[in-house]
């Protein structure tokens, strides 16, 4: 039911990856690991964290409205007046100017989730680079099995022919003694590569999430450079990392702004109101009206004191730094400080990427010689076994020489498997270090593309205090109920050697250029 949603999810997407349904593509694992690898999931985690800097940012600029209410009645008050009262009271204070700290402060949130972006396309672009290893090393280490399976039942046929030849004085001890060696040698290279097997089935699992399945063989790879120089320049352009190192540095360079701001003024305006009751409480005393001794003059009384009271103003505050014990230009040489090292940091990358470049372009060219040279060796390796078991039937060639012939033909056969392998995933580690290994490179840009803008443009003017999201669930899922891995073998006739093994690596294959 799992794999039947990862193949209408993946339905939509473009071809780039897209090989038959019937058994697992690689554009099939990659499409599961993008919906639920937890790094890739985690990193996505982090930057819609990162998308809240920016309001959190902005809100210093924005209006700021609170509210006071107080009640307190007095126990032992000297005060004839009052002896309790409530007062409710609202303060509104509007920023006018901060010296530019907001900002420069909400472009240095923005520059950091323009990284966190580039950071999540270089996630992406690692996980995928280790999921084409994965799933290539399960592709290699099964081809290997086979041939040692193959190997093992080609030399359990020599030893048993050796005995019987020994039996009738055709051969030596010397020669059973041989033939049991080199089985118990293939044996002993069989179960090494089944265990190598179970450990690329394991480590593909915590990758993609599922185990694999008969692993389709993968497709050419596309727009591989002609030259170094070439892969360089696009690289510089578009790898991730360095674009991520580079927006770090901008960031960096707006908070030595926002730390320069501390020296200068903050006006804002504000308005204060406020609203006390008594409550009732309010005693007017018994005065005696005073009045002049003279007769005509008017008598003088004291007014009743009111039961409430109201207070309304409005302003301008402007706060003006003289003196703060130096921790402004302190924390304007710490800004500096990390500016200069998100500039050696950026070259840090750019000096790694060039470097990464250069060494996959060189590892894909040299596998694509080594591919040719093993194919030669296997066809000459296969030549020279015929030639060794025909001369040895007319007694010209050792069992011994049968026994090399054929170790040199499995060892071609497992370095040509290991080569295809290796040029391949050297080939996407090229394409992933020149920053064309996303996910809309390889065609994932359908119903399953996650676009981090969705998050970015709707948080990122918010206002209300009020505003909510549900709890997060997580995305990934667990492999905690998937099987034990297992490396079964194949029973194979025993008249069928290593050599024909062979010729069913990987079916039609086209070759990679």
């Amino acid at each position: 039911m799992r794999k039947r949603s990862r193949l209408l999810l993946a339905a939509s997407a473009a071809t780039l990856l897209a090989a038959p349904a019937a058994a697992d593509t690689l554009r099939e694992a990659l499409a599961q690991a993008y919906l639920n690898n937890p790094t890739i999931t985690g990193q996505r985690a982090q930057l819609r964290a990162t998308d809240e800097t920016v309001p959190i940012t902005k809100a210093d600029g924005r209006p700021q409205l609170g509210g006071q209410g107080t009640y307190q009645e007095s126990v032992d008050n000297s005060n004839p007046f009052s002896n309790r009262q409530a007062v409710a009271a609202i303060d509104l204070s509007v920023p006018v100017y901060s010296g530019g700290a907001v900002k420069y402060g909400v472009k240095a949130a923005d520059k950091r989730v323009e990284a966190g972006r580039a950071t999540l396309r270089g996630t992406e672009s690692s996980i995928f680079s280790q999921i084409v290893a994965a799933y290539m090393n399960v592709i290699r280490d099964e081809a290997i099995v086979r041939l040692n399976r193959a190997n093992v039942g080609v030399l359990t046929v020599n030893r048993e022919a050796t005995s019987d030849r020994f039996q009738i004085g055709d051969l030596t001890r010397t020669d059973v003694a041989q033939a049991e060696a080199r089985l118990a040698i293939a044996t002993s290279d069989l179960e090494t590569a089944r265990s190598n097997l179970i450990q690329s089935k394991e480590n593909y699992i915590q990758l993609v999430g599922e185990a694999p399945d008969a692993l389709e063989p993968p497709p050419p790879l596309p727009n591989l450079p002609e030259t170094a120089s070439a892969a360089v320049d696009i690289a510089l352009d578009s790898n991730p990392d360095l674009i991520a190192a580079h927006e770090r540095r901008k960031a960096a360079a707006y908070d030595v702004r926002v730390a320069q701001a501390g020296r200068l003024p903050r006006v804002s305006a504000f308005t204060q109101g406020s609203y006390a009751n008594f409550l009732g409480s309010v005693i007017t005393p018994d005065f005696t009206p005073i009045g002049p001794q003279n007769p005509g003059q008017p008598n003088i009384t004291i007014p009743a004191i009111p039961n409430s009271q109201q207070n309304l103003a409005v302003g301008v505050r402007a706060n003006l730094p003289l003196y703060q014990g130096g921790r402004v230009p302190a924390q304007v040489r710490r800004a500096q400080a990390l500016l200069g090292q998100a500039e050696e940091q950026e070259i840090e990358v750019e000096r790694s990427v060039i470097a990464q470049v250069r060494a996959s372009y060189a590892s894909w060219r040299a596998s694509q010689e080594v591919i040719q040279a093993s194919q030669i060796a296997v066809e000459s390796n296969q030549l020279a076994l015929e030639g060794v078991r025909a001369e040895n039937s007319v007694g010209n060639r050792t069992i011994l020489d049968i026994l090399n012939a054929e170790q040199e033909l499995l060892n071609a056969q497992v370095q040509l498997v290991a080569a295809r392998r290796n040029a391949y995933v050297a080939g996407f580690s090229l394409l992933a270090a020149m920053g064309r290994a996303e996910a809309a490179d390889l065609g994932l840009d359908g119903g399953i593309f996650y676009d981090p803008l969705d998050y970015y443009e709707d948080v990122r003017g918010r206002r209300s205090d009020w505003t909510s999201r549900p709890d997060p669930v997580p995305s990934a899922t667990r492999t905690v109920d998937t099987e034990p891995q297992a490396a079964p073998i194949e029973p194979l006739p025993e008249t069928i050697g290593p050599e024909a093994a062979a010729r069913n690596l990987y079916g039609p294959r086209q070759p990679i250029d």
